[in-house]
């Protein structure tokens, strides 16, 4: 195949988990454009809905999320740390997709966001993401609400170790998944074997020998306190909240643009279809994100 025919097959798989959208408005634009322009210390918070671009798919879009497209439902804390089965069938479907979610890219919408940080168009991002495309985009200033999947931490101790450290290990312990890239399926999620999941050997933490988790705020755990602290410092020093691909129906994003308008500061949201907080934004655009952001300022060199 020639290079242009990889590129487009690239482009549609990453296209494959955006739900349908119509395309931006070019008033929606120059509106979002002056809101930023007059208000230089926004706050961003993003959600998936701006991965979804670079091929991570979310849980919640119409038709092309995961809940859309298969059976596979998000970890929940508590059952993660009863359950040895279910921690070893999360560790066994993390280890596969691992190398395709560790190379993912960040997109025009998170290199927008690092060009405005350098040009002090905004005071920081808040994501809900664990993908770290914001800081392989070149953002500094980043709070990662729901932690990150590239740490991985002991629950017992303070041992910490990183993900792709991580994986070495684990490739080591389990040399039957040698076959492991032939398990992924062509919309990105993971068949894996009863018999493999069975087999999967999962290393104690080496201090206390405590069970390992990656630093990712699991469905029923709560944010770390001071994170909340932190990002609620950012929401009183900003002079407004964008948000940038989430439907806000997670709690704690949610809870950002309540403080934000508690504090009589205005919201803008560009997002595909409704989102929670819809009624308390002041700019409601309804758009892919990257048909966005990257217009904003004038600037043509994206991608």
């Amino acid at each position: 195949m020639r290079l242009g025919g990889v590129l487009r097959c690239r482009s549609v798989i990453k296209q494959q988990y955006v739900p349908q959208h119509k395309p931006a408005l070019d008033d929606d634009i120059k509106r979002l454009e002056d809101f930023l322009l007059s208000r230089p210390n926004i706050l961003v918070l993003t959600g998936a809905g701006i991965s979804t671009e670079s091929g991570i798919p979310d849980y919640r879009s119409a038709g092309v999320g995961l809940y859309a497209r298969t059976n596979h439902k998000p970890i929940q804390h508590s059952e993660f740390l009863k359950s040895a089965g279910v921690r070893k069938r999360y560790w066994a479907r993390n280890f596969v997709g691992w190398p395709n979610f560790s190379a993912t890219q960040p997109n025009a919408t998170h290199h927008a966001l690092a060009r405005f940080e350098r040009e002090l168009r905004i005071q920081a991002v808040v994501t809900q993401n664990v993908d770290r495309l914001h800081s392989k985009a070149g953002t500094k200033n980043i709070v990662e609400l729901h932690g990150s999947g590239y740490v991985v931490k002991c629950l017992d101790c303070d041992y910490r170790i990183e993900r792709h450290e991580f994986q070495n290990i684990l490739t080591s312990m389990n040399p039957a998944f040698k076959d492991a890239p032939d398990m992924i399926r062509p919309d990105g999620d993971v068949e894996i074997p009863a018999e493999y999941i069975e087999n999967f050997q999962i290393p104690a933490c080496p201090h206390c020998d405590g069970n390992l988790k990656p630093e990712i705020v699991f469905f029923g755990d709560c944010v770390p306190r001071d994170r909340l602290e932190a990002i609620a410092k950012m929401v009183y020093t900003s002079d407004g909240l964008l948000v940038l691909g989430s439907s806000l129906l997670v709690f704690s994003g949610y809870r950002i643009v309540l403080q934000t308008k508690d504090l009589k500061l205005p919201v803008a949201i560009v997002n595909i279809g409704e989102t929670r907080a819809d009624h308390l934004a002041d700019i409601k655009i309804s758009a892919k994100c990257g048909d966005v952001l990257p217009k904003l300022f004038d600037y043509r060199a994206t991608t």
